[in-house]
């Protein structure tokens, strides 16, 4: 079985945050469970589900209809998945701005026999939910690749973050760097985890490494196979950080809204076939100089 932030949470023995069933609720629009026009259940069946009073459902919802994901939100009935969630595109749609959802790009590169992904982010939430869509495709018998290679680099836990910070104020007892971290790590950890346990269930030679960096990354940036790179920028607002016993706001930034750019090698455009190649020579600079060891805990 896949294992899920949320999984390993509630095996864990620790209370679910409205973070924690967001990611869930995400992860099941994004692989197809929860298609467009279908109804959640109600917030009371959800609580059940997840162990939780309502009102941490409700702030999970919330959550999910600010990132455009659900429509029809309202106390008198279960709201809908959004008809056309944003961040969700088709692969053979060419929208104006070549923005891709990632799932069916990671999909697209996973049918190749040798994978190589290599990714800048700032956590690894996006990546660990479209990696769902392979990984289900893999367990189904419709790919079967003889090796993966996932090199991913993010943030030092030694720095001061850019972004999450609060608005006002210091961030005492580092709690908003804490919650940071916590989500970094675990989703490091599943995404590790549901890549390796292919190892044993397929027999795919499975190597995931993971390098941090001293700096904030302005931008995420996955390189698929060497010959397309998928570029979004982190668009700082204003948000309410559920620190457990307290909210604070803070600046922070969504990467599951931010839109994906694609840029492939042998498109007519040359300046691609540049963008794919220098941002790969960017990525291997990174990871050969500054970039340190990043033990996920």
């Amino acid at each position: 079985m896949v294992v899920t932030q949320e999984n390993g949470a509630v095996n864990g023995g620790r209370k679910l945050t409205p973070q924690h069933i967001a990611d869930k609720l995400r992860d099941r629009i994004r692989s197809g469970d929860l298609r467009p026009g279908d109804r959640l259940p109600t917030q009371a069946v959800l609580a059940q589900e997840f162990g939780v009073e309502r009102g941490t459902v409700r702030q999970a919802l919330k959550t999910l209809q600010g990132d455009g994901l659900l429509a029809n939100v309202s106390k008198g009935s279960p709201p809908r998945i959004a008809a056309e969630p944003r961040g969700v595109t088709s692969a053979g749609e060419e929208p104006q701005a070549s923005m891709v959802s990632l799932a069916p790009r990671l999909a697209s590169a996973f049918s190749e026999p040798r994978v190589r992904i290599d990714v800048v982010s700032y956590t690894a939430e996006t990546l660990m939910i479209a990696l769902g869509e392979p990984v289900r495709l893999i367990h189904e018998g419709r790919m079967r690749p003889e090796s993966i290679d996932v090199r991913i680099l993010l943030p030092s836990s030694d720095i001061t973050l850019a972004f999450p910070r609060p608005i006002e104020g210091q961030d005492d007892g580092g709690r908003v760097h804490q919650r940071w971290l916590a989500q970094r790590n675990a989703q490091g950890q599943v995404l590790r985890h549901n890549l390796r346990a292919l190892r044993s269930s397929h027999g795919i030679d499975v190597d995931v490494s993971f390098r941090a960096l001293p700096f904030t990354p302005p931008v995420k940036l996955y390189l698929l196979n060497e010959r397309e790179a998928l570029l979004a920028y982190y668009t700082i607002e204003r948000s309410m950080l559920d620190l457990g016993s307290a909210e604070m706001e803070a600046f922070d930034a969504s990467g599951l809204r931010s839109p994906l750019f694609s840029f492939e090698k042998g498109t007519a455009a040359s300046r691609d076939t540049a963008f794919v190649e220098e941002s790969q020579k960017w990525f291997d600079a990174l990871w050969a100089t500054i970039a340190t060891e990043l033990t996920l805990s």
